[in-house]
Parts: C-alpha cells; sequence; structure tokens
C-alpha cells in the first residue's frame, strides 16, 4: 500500500522497525519537500515487499561499483518528473539510496547515498565514499555521497 509522505507532520510510518527511525523519517521528509518544493510532485512510498522491481532496479545500478547491502529495505519510490527517473531505497540502518536518472542526457545520471543521523558509515561504503555534511530542520545532519552512473539501465 502506498503512503504520501507528509513534510509538515513527519511520521515514522513504514519505518518503525529501523533504530534511527525518527532521523530516517526526517530524511524522507525533507525529500518529499525537495520534489514538492521543486517540481510540485508529491513523494509517494511503498513497501519494499511490494516493490521488487525497484529494488533489482536499483541493485542493478548499485553493481556497476560492486555495492550490495546487508541492511534490509523497507520502502522505496519509483517516479519521473520532466525528464528524470528517480528510484529511492529507505533501509532499516537508516540509509537513503537515491537513482537519478535523466532519460535524454547520460552526463546527468548519478547514484546517492543519504546517512540519517545517528547512523555509522555502512561498512559497503566506508572505503570507497566521503560523505558531505549538510543542515535539515528536518533531518538534522544528514551525510550524503554520490558516484555517477556510466552505464545505461
Amino acid at each position: 500500500m502506498s503512503y504520501v509522505v507528509d513534510f509538515k507532520n513527519v511520521s515514522t510510518v513504514g519505518l518503525e522497525s529501523s533504530p534511527v527511525a525518527e532521523a530516517l523519517a526526517g530524511l524522507r521528509a525533507n525529500e518529499a519537500r525537495y520534489f514538492m518544493t521543486k517540481y510540485k510532485h508529491e513523494f509517494t512510498v511503498v513497501p519494499a515487499s511490494e516493490s521488487q522491481e525497484t529494488l533489482d532496479y536499483v541493485n542493478r545500478v548499485l553493481q556497476e561499483r560492486n555495492i550490495e547491502f546487508a541492511a534490509k529495505p523497507l520502502e522505496t519510490s519509483l517516479f519521473q518528473v520532466e525528464n528524470i527517473r528517480w528510484a529511492y531505497v529507505f533501509y532499516e540502518d537508516g540509509l537513503s539510496v537515491n537513482v537519478l536518472y535523466t532519460i535524454d542526457d547520460p552526463k546527468k545520471r548519478a547514484v546517492g547515498f543519504k546517512l540519517s543521523e545517528g547512523m555509522e558509515v555502512p561498512k559497503e561504503l566506508e572505503t570507497k565514499f566521503k560523505f558531505a555534511r549538510q543542515k535539515s530542520k528536518l533531518a538534522g545532519t544528514i551525510r550524503g555521497s554520490f558516484f555517477v552512473i556510466k552505464g545505461e539501465y
């Protein structure tokens, strides 16, 4: 069942099993606010158990860097705004992975990683990426990194 993320009244719905549920909910709300502000698009998530196709797509892109997360995926989102296809996976440990894939410009394709406040850097990323810090009213301090996608997906 899908859930439209409310960035005004942050809720942990769907994320309750995470040890950093409040921070992860803030991170998810931060993404919802971004899409509403920039594109007037409602950010909707579905349980990972109902979205195997999205999980497979994100995992296929992550294989470009031989990354496979041990954490359990809780929710996903897959949509297109303008000429950009977006895929999100929110993991139980507090990690958010997004795939930004422009349909008509192979130079603007990337995978982003965001870490919820209070979580450790996942071992799958700790030696491969440096994380920049960003302040958010909804999510506290977010640490983020990315890599540019080289393949076609």
